[in-house]
């Protein structure tokens, strides 16, 4: 009975270990957001860094943003008595005196905006001690896969709502004036000509043949008229 409840004893010790090595390990800087929307303005950001130097204290704190926030969109709302903020191409550092050995460092700065579109953002981050130690946090975490040995401290975002469609309001362009109007059916003018003048051989319209049958008539009227006046003298006489 004994030996039995001995051998239990090692079998849940036994399980409590495999589960703590298949535990991700906790990261040693973390980072909250009082607003968990992608595109979220005024967000505040608490990072929490966990002293692990047993000699020595934080001196500093160097962070580096994600894509998408400017280091002049970062301002500083809290920090340890005595440190000061400090914005760098690529980020922010708030450091000072370091603290005593033991003591966590906490921080807390305003995010104009957080990026739209975005729902993991890594803060890379160096913790510097009073001894010369860095701790780099900055291994990227990664969706799906398991933590990394020194992870960034990571934020996780809900999407934002998207973007209306917008509407154009601006009136219809007004056509240039410049523009060349389009092309009306053309319509000639009726010709304005002498009537005697005629087209080409081909054009069906010349009109000398009129005139040769006037000329004939003519000349018959005045044959005809000139055959009664020849009778008329004649029956006279």
């Amino acid at each position: 009975m004994r030996n039995r409840s001995r051998l239990s004893a090692v079998a849940v010790l036994a399980g409590l270990g495999v589960l703590a090595l298949a535990a991700p390990a906790a990261a040693h800087v973390e980072v909250t957001a009082d607003k968990d929307t992608a595109g979220a303005t005024d967000v505040t950001l608490t990072f929490s860094g966990e002293a692990e130097n047993p000699s020595a204290g934080i001196k500093s704190e160097r962070v580096v943003l994600p894509a998408g926030i400017a280091p002049a969109d970062v301002t500083l709302v809290k920090a340890p008595a005595g440190w000061t903020f400090t914005a760098n191409a690529d980020g922010f550092t708030v450091g000072g005196k370091a603290l005593k050995a033991g003591t966590d460092a906490e921080w807390k700065v305003k995010i104009a905006k957080l990026p739209d579109g975005e729902t993991r953002l890594s803060f890379k981050t160096l913790e510097t001690y009073g001894d010369g130690e860095v701790a780099r946090w900055i291994e990227i975490q990664q969706e799906g896969e398991d933590e990394p040995d020194s992870p960034a401290p990571l934020v996780t975002l809900k999407p934002g709502p998207k973007p209306a469609a917008t509407v154009s309001s601006a009136p219809a362009a007004e056509p240039s004036a410049s523009a060349a109007p389009s092309a009306a059916p053309s319509i000639a003018p009726a010709a304005v000509t002498d009537p005697v003048a005629s087209t080409d051989d081909d054009g069906g319209t010349s009109t000398w043949w009129i005139w040769l049958i006037l000329a004939a008539i003519i000349a018959g009227l005045g044959f005809f008229l000139g055959l009664r006046r020849k009778k008329s003298t004649g029956s006279a006489s």
